[in-house]
C-alpha cells in the first residue's frame, strides 16, 4: 500500500474535507480526490461518505485511521527532522490573543529557546479565537492559544488555565460613586461610570454583567481600544470602568492605580486552550513547546 495514499487519507480523515486536506498537503482538490478513490479501489471498501459539506469516515475509514495515523506521524517526524541529534533547526509558529500570548506564553517559550541547544526559533502572531484556529487548521501556525475549544478531528486541544475577570476603575470613580457600596451594590450603582472596552459589543463587560448581575450593561462604551493592555492604561488614567483578567491588572491593583468595584462570590472565568493539528506532537519542536506551555500554565491565572 502506497504511503503517500495513506498520508492523504489520514489528512482527509482529520480535516473532514477534501478541500482543507488539499491545502494542508499542498495538493489540488482533484488530486486528493483521486488518491482517496485509488486507495478505496485497492481496499475494495469506501472510506468516506460524501456530504454537502465535507466528508464523514465510514467504520472502515475510522479503523484504518486509528491504525495508520500513529505510524505515519512517526514517519513524518523522521522525514522532516532526520537524525535525532537535534542539529536541525526548526521554527515554531505560535498564534493567540495578543495580551495572553505576550504576557504568558511568549516569556515561557523564549526561555525555552534560550536554554535549548537544539536550534529552537520562534515566530508569533496575534488574532481572535476564530482567526487563530482557522490559521492553525490551514497550516499557517503550529500552536494556537484560544478561548474556544475546537471541534472535529483535525484539531486537538488541551485546557491550559482559567483566568478570573475583575471589574475595576480608577479610585476617583469609586470615591465619586460611593466606594463603600460598590462591593455589594447591583449594576444600578455602576451605571454612572463610563465604560472602557476592546469592542463596541462590550464583550468583557457584557459577559461580566450577564454572569454576575444577570442583566445587560446599560452604559455604552466610552473608550474602545482593541487591546486589554490599552484598556488597563485607559482605566488607570480615569477613563472609566473595565473588566480585565486579574493577572493583567494585579500590579495596578497592588499599586492602587485601580480598585475593584465589585467582588462577586463567584467571579466570571474564561478558559484558555492550547490547540494543535492532530498528530503534530510527533514533531519535536512542537512537542517541546506544547509541554513547556502546559507546565508553565500550572503557575498562571
Amino acid at each position: 500500500m502506497d504511503l503517500a495514499l495513506l498520508r492523504t487519507f489520514v489528512t482527509v480523515h482529520r480535516a473532514g474535507s477534501f478541500t482543507r486536506a488539499a491545502a494542508l498537503l499542498g495538493l489540488s482538490q482533484p488530486a486528493v480526490t483521486s488518491q482517496i478513490r485509488t486507495l478505496e479501489r485497492q481496499l475494495g471498501r469506501p472510506l468516506f461518505l460524501r456530504r454537502a459539506r465535507g466528508v464523514t469516515p465510514t467504520t472502515i475509514g475510522d479503523e484504518l485511521a486509528h491504525r495508520a495515523a500513529p505510524h505515519l506521524d512517526a514517519l513524518v517526524e523522521i522525514a522532516e527532522f532526520g537524525p535525532a541529534d537535534g542539529s536541525f533547526s526548526r521554527t515554531l509558529h505560535l498564534a493567540g490573543p495578543p495580551e495572553f500570548t505576550a504576557e504568558r506564553a511568549l516569556p515561557s517559550l523564549t526561555e525555552l529557546a534560550r536554554e535549548d541547544g537544539r536550534g529552537f526559533a520562534l515566530r508569533a502572531s496575534f488574532g481572535t479565537a476564530e482567526e487563530t484556529l482557522e490559521g492553525l487548521a490551514a497550516g499557517h501556525h503550529d500552536l494556537a492559544i484560544s478561548t474556544a475549544r475546537p471541534r472535529g478531528a483535525l484539531l486537538s486541544s488541551t485546557a491550559l488555565c482559567d483566568e478570573e475577570h475583575v471589574l475595576v476603575a480608577a479610585p476617583r470613580w469609586a470615591e465619586r460613586s460611593g466606594s463603600g457600596t460598590h462591593h455589594r451594590a447591583g449594576p444600578s450603582a455602576l451605571e454612572r461610570i463610563p465604560v472602557v472596552e476592546v469592542h463596541e459589543s462590550l464583550p468583557f463587560v457584557a459577559r461580566y454583567w450577564a454572569s454576575v448581575f444577570d442583566s445587560r450593561p446599560a452604559a455604552p462604551g466610552t473608550v474602545i481600544v482593541p487591546d486589554l493592555r490599552a484598556v488597563l492604561s485607559c482605566a488607570t488614567a480615569g477613563a472609566g470602568l473595565a473588566v480585565l483578567p486579574r493577572y493583567l491588572c494585579t500590579g495596578a491593583l497592588e499599586r492602587g492605580e485601580v480598585v475593584t468595584l465589585h467582588e462577586p462570590a463567584v467571579p466570571p472565568l474564561r478558559t484558555y486552550f492550547l490547540v494543535i493539528r492532530t498528530g503534530t506532537l510527533a514533531l519535536p519542536h512542537i512537542a517541546r513547546a506544547h509541554a513547556r506551555l502546559v507546565q508553565a500554565a500550572t503557575d498562571w491565572c
